[in-house]
């Protein structure tokens, strides 16, 4: 699109015109190169009906719109695809900072601040460009569903609802994975109090009848290739001999020396049977739903897990009670003891909880006088599920106590298990005839690749020790998600769930996929920017292969071609811009967000050079947690320090380093990025961007010292979207240290 006409336009209404000076404003965008106009609602009827009819007109169609912040308003600033709008948030980011001064005048440093940002719309909108969906020539619309259990066949079957066809690859010889060997399954509906019948039978015979859903049995993916619209997996029997090893598990650390050619690729075979065998079915994206195994417990040898005949994991102990054979007295322990004392078994959770209390009531429905014990530091029944607990309780063959196991022995044809520190205040020594052990649930994740992807990245996820290998990239905004555009997980392998969650769960996941496919077919991006038209442009001609871009994309959106070069894969990308960040060539881009747009907006800040009360400050923001709190903060009303100025970026891991020196060699006193928190609790938008940003504010650092400025004028805050009344207080530490250096020393050159 030609950027024909431009219009400017700038809103008095909420109070901006009360404490701004607006012919001062309509002033600065004359000088910037654009004539602007006011309006006191221009989100109102009159207000639109003002930018209308100059698009009719005049043919207006690149838009200034000075007002409220972009993040609200969007419909009523949406003028069609034929037209692009740029927003300056000179509301929540500048009147809202801060009234008059006390004679009622216009403050100065206020006004300044106002004016800066109608600069920066004003550059913004000269140097962006209408974005070109990227759509693929042709695009598959089938879903991959890879594994047989209850996760996968729940989202074959509401991909059929919906109206696409399924796959379904199954390493057994049957459908129903692990449910086949339950006797029964948790209350569904109220009072929540009686087991019910494995409804797993209705599941399968459900699948087998769907005339869009294609099973295939006893097969595994040997390899997965492409991307979202355009996967093409290729197909083999289970178990079977091929030409390579078994996919193996690499690191991050190792995989980059494997790049470098410093360690040996463990996978090397699995890519040369993938290149002598290419053909493969095409899908467009891909559900896992591999599940999970039973947690290793022999490694508790009190307990006596593999020594003692009776002492069996809870998953071996369902199967017995299947077949109907469940001893008189059994108990139940849920954590280890020992010198793990306030400790649970590895991977459990509220289902290996809730499993127990299942599975005691089986000691009670097959003898007339079972006896149940379970002793456990953790009981978790979340929703609906306490009221089974609260059951539970009231059988008096059932005994449940807090307590340390401290072993297990036989004794007389049976068991003794030896427990201490118990809600009783005293030892206990229970004569049973099983012990069960609550064997955690593990990601299949954890062990092997599971998926086997055909990316320079290689087979797996990486990058998945924060989530104890589950799958999921990000357990707080995006579920279902995983590393992998296009390739959605759910039950097991995404986290511990009952059948009834993980029912939910796939459906989740099924619907993600849906998004994904139909997302790549109108050449859009997925979550979190859903519906972004751009992805990044390369100018291969300046290309080093130096590989950062492909190293650093958090989801393996690059690959490399035959000479080494970065291969993209639109459709895989989420829009980040990480690889823009990392570039030192400065030659990745996007239509709508480049290295020379943000550099433009540092500059055209004004930087008075003979005043040392007005220092300025850049501040880049993450658009995903940091600028939507900043703008409460000023819907709060909340003080701004009126010496920083804001640039929101898609996410600090999009920051290149080529800004920092702009904002130094402009004149800037002091530069601060506020991004997501990243770490056990919290975790970036994009996975690692802000992680990215941190380790790159370091390098930045050292290069300011060599330059002999303080490495001290650039940092790094992380911030939640929850932390908006904080904020005033975060940029006013930084303003103070910034003074105390005092003014950049080469302000004025």
């Amino acid at each position: 699109m030609d950027k024909k006409v431009y219009g400017a336009y700038l809103c008095t209404g909420c109070g901006i015109g009360d404490v701004l000076d607006i012919d001062a404003l309509k002033s600065t965008a004359s000088s910037a190169g654009m004539a602007m106009q006011d309006h006191s609602c221009l989100c109102g009827a009159e207000g639109r009906a003002l930018i209308e009819k100059d698009i009719a007109e005049k043919g207006v169609n690149t838009i200034v719109v000075c007002a409220c912040s972009p993040r609200v308003m969007q419909n009523e600033f949406n003028f069609g695809e034929d037209t692009i709008t740029v927003r300056g948030n000179i509301r929540e980011q500048a009147a809202w900072i801060g009234g008059k001064t006390e004679n009622g005048e216009v403050d100065e440093f206020q006004q300044e601040v106002a004016q800066d940002y109608v600069r920066m719309a004003v550059v913004r909108a000269q140097k962006t460009q209408q974005p070109v969906p990227y759509k693929l020539e042709t695009i598959n619309k089938k879903i991959l569903v890879l594994g047989g259990g209850i996760a996968g066949m729940t989202a074959a079957l509401e991909a059929s609802k919906a109206g696409y066809e399924a796959t379904i690859v199954e390493k057994e010889g049957v459908l129903g994975g692990k449910a086949n060997g339950w006797r029964k399954q948790f209350p569904t509906s109220y009072p929540y109090a009686a087991l019910e019948e494995n409804s797993i039978a209705k599941l399968i015979t459900a699948v087998q009848s769907d005339a869009r859903i294609t099973v295939k049995t006893s097969s595994e993916v040997a390899r997965i290739s492409g991307a979202p619209g355009d996967f093409t997996a290729t197909i083999k029997a289970a178990g079977s001999k091929t030409e390579w090893d078994a996919p193996a598990k690499v690191t991050v650390d190792e995989q980059e020396k494997i790049d470098k050619g410093e360690l040996p690729d463990p996978n090397a075979g699995l890519k040369k049977y993938t290149e002598k065998n290419p053909d493969g079915e095409t899908f467009g994206s891909v559900v896992l739903a591999t599940g999970w195994r039973p947690a290793d417990v022999s490694e508790y040898e009190h307990l006596g897990y593999g020594k003692i005949k009776n002492v069996v994991t809870n998953a071996e102990f369902e199967k017995l009670a299947k077949d109907g054979k469940v001893p008189a007295k059994v108990a139940f322990i849920q954590s280890p003891g020992g010198k793990e004392h306030d400790k649970d078994f590895p991977y459990c959770n509220s289902v290996t909880s809730m499993v127990a209390l299942k599975q005691a009531k089986y000691v009670r429905e097959d003898n007339a006088d079972g006896q149940a014990y379970i002793i456990y530091q953790h009981m978790r029944t979340p929703g609906n599920m306490e009221m089974f607990y609260k059951g539970v309780q009231q059988d008096d063959g059932i005994f449940l106590t807090k307590g340390s196991v401290t072993g297990v022995e036989e004794q007389g044809g049976g068991l003794v298990v030896h427990a201490d520190d118990t809600l009783l205040g005293e030892s206990l020594d229970l004569q049973v005839d099983m012990v069960v052990l609550a064997a955690g649930m593990v990601p299949t994740t954890v062990d092997a690749p599971t998926i086997n992807l055909a990316y320079r990245q290689g087979p797996a996820f990486l990058d998945l020790d924060i989530f104890d290998g589950y799958a999921d990239s990000h357990f707080i905004c995006f579920p279902y998600e995983t590393r992998r555009t296009g390739v959605y997980a759910c039950g097991g392998v995404r986290k511990a769930e009952t059948m009834e969650e993980t029912m939910d769960d796939a459906t989740g996941a099924a619907l993600k996929a849906i998004q994904c496919i139909e997302s790549a077919n109108r050449g859009v991006a997925v979550h979190p920017r859903a519906g972004d038209q751009t992805y990044p442009d390369f100018f291969f001609q300046r290309c080093t292969q130096c590989k950062r871009c492909t190293e650093e994309c958090p989801f393996g959106a690059l690959d490399d071609d035959a000479k080494g070069t970065p291969l993209p894969n639109p459709t895989r990308c989420r829009r980040c811009g990480t690889c823009m960040g990392a570039c030192p060539e400065r030659i990745i881009n996007f239509a709508d967000y480049s290295i020379d747009m943000i550099g433009s907006m540092v500059k055209s800040v004004e930087v008075p050079s003979d005043d040392e009360d007005k220092l300025r400050i850049i501040v880049f923001v993450c658009e995903n947690d940091a600028y939507p709190a900043l703008d409460m903060s000023g819907m709060h009303r909340n003080n701004l320090n009126k010496l920083v100025r804001f640039i929101p970026v898609r996410c600090l891991g999009s920051m290149n380093m080529v800004w920092i020196k702009d904002a130094m060699s402009s004149g800037m006193d002091g530069a601060l990025l506020m991004g997501c928190k990243w770490g056990d609790d919290y975790q970036c938008h994009f996975v690692k961007g802000s992680e990215i940003a941190n380790r790159r504010m370091e390098n930045i650092g050292e290069t300011l010292g060599t330059l002999g400025l303080e490495p001290e004028r650039c940092s790094v805050r992380q911030v939640a979207i929850s932390d908006y009344d904080k904020i005033p207080q975060m940029i006013e530490e930084f303003v103070q240290e910034i003074i105390e250096l005092g003014p950049n020393p080469f302000k004025g050159f």
